[in-house]
């Protein structure tokens, strides 16, 4: 068809029309928004004509269309065509395709394009722009699509009618919310299978569920996860743009959970046109819809909100064109022909196609190329190969062997071999497998529906057309079973349908604290706390029944603990209070180490009398507790000591019992005499080295002091080192930490306190003469080696000496020295060198007796 200028009074955008009486012998293009009831006229238009054919964007599109006519019309009038689908029956009347599979050798009344605005699509375009410019029918044309088309196409056909229909309702922009927070019958889209598998995920376990909607999914999977949706056993549906190209369904909000898209090229934004296009969804006939954002996305600006919600587009500046006059006569006149430049600047070509890359690669290769020069015939042959579509979107080379196999067989024995066919499907049979392996074999399995839809290549095309099938649908099958048990808790789902339903919603608490809603398990008692199963979904009527049941079940609960006797109450490793082994407070310190505070574990539903009773009755129990468990601490500040004494005492008290000597030696010179039998009196051990309270080294008492200590810290789990004497340690060792266990360190020992006074007792005792020797004794004391002695001693005050490993440890007190080697002990006779002369007392008796002796 020849290209011109648009005629003037061509645009007749304010045109209304409901028969095909007034189309008749017309060129159409009729532009609208979403639901603006487009797609539903030219069927109907269609089928006010003895025959029609109506292309799709979509496979999935084409099959719901088909099923619809076929259920008005019969089976036997419709044809359904795609490259992977045929359905033809003898004399069909009407056809249903998608647009690359238009029969266009034939004859038809009536010939539709639907989304023609797909025309500026980089890859798939240069099709529709030919369907365009050259399917016409005998009686009537009808492009669909997007007013952004408009002016292209009037540019294109100056002579179609042009005509606008508004859409049937309403479409607002809803602002950005939380996925939890969706309202029933939403549709998420995200642009990536990925992204989508995720979403549904997070809903599954939120909102009980999603049907998922790709459009890499069979039409029988697809149908069967819509029919889900549709049927209320899911509120919530997630899809890619896929569904943006006419799917109809009952969508009152679509959210956008990602606005960026990888389109084949390059990762880019969505235009607003795209936007629309998906957001149109929302909405079905005369009812309103709204869209929005959720998830990472941010709110829409005012001018894109504008444009989505008025339907108000950039126009389209180009439309993909590919020469559709093709010469055969050698390999370089097709290639020319196919790269040939469009004839106008608003035509481009289209973007890297797949076909054409593939014919290319297999050009090269020596033997296809002879082929393809000796016979055009094959030269043919090779072209239609090559537009074998690659479902699997492996590498590239990967299906360019593919096709050449193909060729090869076609080129040698004028068919497919049975036996290759025959492998290349068997291996696909199975429905085991996860689901990207199921999404796998069902792409692969897609290639070989497309091939054997092709008769002349196969020797008995309806037995393979059958088999394929046949491992198409059980691959369907499984993968929509495998995407139901994945994304749809089936118990949730029919929960959250039966609260939405009902006026009053039934709950309740046994006896072990299970919680119920209608039945259906949806938590537990933990102490004060309601402990939500997988299943106590985001939702108001059960979020409602759940508070109400446990307003009261906490309050009884609550004063059961209160009247519980102390042996039913724990203290627990990490600083909080069990109850039956059920944690109900923690602990964190307070203004006093030994008077820590006490919160509850709870939820808002207990009453504030009931906890204050419950919290007045674990003070007095933890009070209880800690007299007689540190009873040795509790008033020791307030005892009759001296001044230096109190601090001491204070100290004592804050270190939870041990207190290094050596950190109060000056007050201790500053004692009254009566402070140590105080002390002493009170159980507590004034020792050389460390001061500390012999009956709080306990396991029990040792523990809860750690814990009073750490209490209200992330990480207060206490040492638990009962029946050991000493332990080896490393250099990175919290000295702090293992003092309020009880030990002392020394280097790379740390020594109970109670043996480390022994050992500094009898070190002492057996130096008090001068050097003394490590014994028995004193290791058995340590409970280690002569290695562990040595620091242990030198952190006593004592300086140790060692000859060999097989010599005895020998020690002294610091500041005295040793004895020399073979020194003679002195006699009583021997003279005493610079003995200093004895002072008298002039006025003494003795000072008379000196003056006697001396004459």
């Amino acid at each position: 068809m020849a290209l011109a200028p648009p005629k003037d009074g061509a645009d007749t955008s304010s045109m209304t029309f409901t028969g095909a009486d007034s189309l008749k012998g017309h060129v159409v293009a009729l532009l609208g928004p979403t639901n603006t009831g487009k797609t539903h006229l030219a069927v109907q238009t269609m089928l006010r004509h003895s025959s029609g054919i109506i292309g799709f964007p979509l496979r999935l599109l084409a099959r719901e269309v088909y099923d619809r006519v076929a259920a008005e019309v019969g089976r036997s009038n419709v044809a359904l065509v795609t490259g992977e689908e045929k359905i033809i029956p003898p004399n069909p009347h009407y056809f249903l395709c998608t647009v690359e599979a238009m029969p266009v050798g034939r004859s038809y009344d009536f010939v539709a394009v639907d989304e023609i605005q797909l025309a500026a699509d980089p890859e798939r375009g240069h099709v529709f722009t030919d369907r365009l410019l050259n399917a016409r029918g005998t009686e009537t044309t009808m492009f669909l699509g997007s007013e952004t088309a408009r002016p292209l196409i009037q540019r294109m056909l100056p002579d179609a009618m042009m005509t606008g229909r508004a859409r049937l309702s309403t479409l607002s922009y809803a602002g950005k919310t939380k996925l939890s927070r969706l309202p029933r019958r939403s549709a998420v889209v995200a642009f990536s299978a990925t992204d989508v598998y995720a979403i549904a995920e997070l809903m599954r376990r939120q909102r009980g569920g999603a049907a998922v909607v790709l459009g890499a999914l069979s039409p029988r999977t697809r149908n069967a996860q819509v029919e889900m949706y549709q049927a209320g056993e899911v509120d919530f549906l997630v899809a890619t743009d896929a569904i943006g190209m006419g799917l109809n369904m009952d969508i009152d909000h679509v959210a956008f959970a990602a606005d960026r898209k990888f389109d084949g090229h390059r990762r880019r934004s969505l235009t607003p046109a795209e936007m629309g296009q998906i957001a149109g969804r929302a909405g079905r006939f005369m009812r309103d819809g709204n869209f929005g954002v959720t998830a990472d996305v941010e709110d829409l600006d005012e001018e894109l909100v504008s444009a989505i919600e008025n339907h108000r587009f950039e126009d389209l500046k180009q439309f993909r064109w590919r020469s559709a006059r093709l010469n055969y006569d050698n390999p370089r006149a097709l290639l020319r022909s196919l790269e040939s430049p469009p004839p106008f600047p608003w035509l481009a070509p289209p973007r890297q196609p797949e076909d054409l890359m593939s014919l290319k690669a297999l050009l090269k290769d020596e033997k296809v190329q002879a082929l393809a020069e000796a016979n055009r015939e094959h030269l043919i042959l090779l072209w239609d190969v090559c537009q074998i579509p690659d479902f699997r979107k492996t590498m590239h080379d990967s299906h360019v062997r593919l096709l050449g196999h193909i060729f090869d067989h076609l080129t040698g024995n004028g068919v497919i071999g049975r036996d290759w066919m025959a492998r290349q499907l068997d291996h696909l049979d199975r429905v085991d497998g996860d689901l990207d392996t199921l999404q796998s074999r069902l792409a692969h399995v897609r290639t070989w529906t497309y091939i054997s839809h092709r008769a002349a290549w196969l020797d008995d095309p309806a037995e393979w057309q059958g088999r394929a099938r046949a491992i198409e649908d059980r691959l369907s099958d499984a993968l929509h079973a495998t995407l139901t048990q994945r994304f749809v808790d089936r118990r949730t789902a029919a929960l959250v349908k039966k609260l939405r339903d009902a006026d009053e919603v039934d709950a309740a608490i046994d006896a072990e604290g299970n919680v119920t809603v209608e039945s259906q398990f949806v938590g537990c008692l933990n102490g004060l706390r309601f402990v939500a199963d997988r299943s106590a979904l985001d939702n108001k009527a059960m979020k409602t029944a759940v508070r109400q049941v446990l307003a009261g079940a906490l309050s009884v609960r609550a004063k059961k603990i209160a009247q519980a006797g102390d042996d039913e109450f724990a203290l627990n490793d990490d600083a909080t209070i069990s109850w039956h082994s059920e944690t109900i407070a923690r602990l964190i310190r307070g203004q006093h180490v030994l008077a820590p505070e006490i919160t509850l574990i709870s939820g808002n539903q207990l009453g504030r009398r009931e906890a204050d009773r419950l919290k007045q009755r674990l003070e007095a129990w933890l009070k209880k507790r800690i007299g007689s468990l540190l009873r040795p601490l509790v008033g020791l500040e307030d005892a009759p000591f001296s001044p230096q004494a109190r601090g001491v005492a204070y100290q004592l008290v804050e270190n939870l019992g041990i207190l290094p000597r050596d950190r109060v030696a000056d007050h201790l010179r500053q004692f009254d005499a009566k402070d140590y039998g105080r002390f002493k009196y009170r159980g507590v051990q004034l020792g050389h080295s460390t001061i500390y309270c012999p009956a709080l080294l306990k396991p029990e008492s040792t523990r809860w002091r750690q814990i009073l200590h750490d209490c209200g810290k992330d990480d207060c789990e206490p040492l638990d080192l009962a029946g050991l004497v000493s332990i080896d340690i490393d250099k990175d060792a919290d000295h702090g930490r293992l003092l309020r266990a009880g030990y002392r360190s020394f280097g790379k020992v740390a020594v109970r306190v109670d043996m480390l006074e022994r050992i500094s007792a009898l070190a002492h005792r057996s130096a008090k003469k001068g050097e003394a020797e490590a014994d028995h004794e004193m290791l058995s004391l340590l409970g280690g080696g002569v290695e562990q002695l040595v620091p242990v001693l030198t952190g006593l005050g004592f300086v140790t000496e060692r000859q060999g490993e097989d010599s005895p440890l020998k020690y002294r007190a610091r500041g005295r020295r040793a004895k020399p080697k073979n020194q003679r002990r002195r006699k009583p006779s021997d003279p005493v060198k610079n003995k200093r002369p004895t002072r008298i007392d002039p006025h003494s008796p003795f000072a008379a007796l000196m003056e006697l002796r001396s004459k």
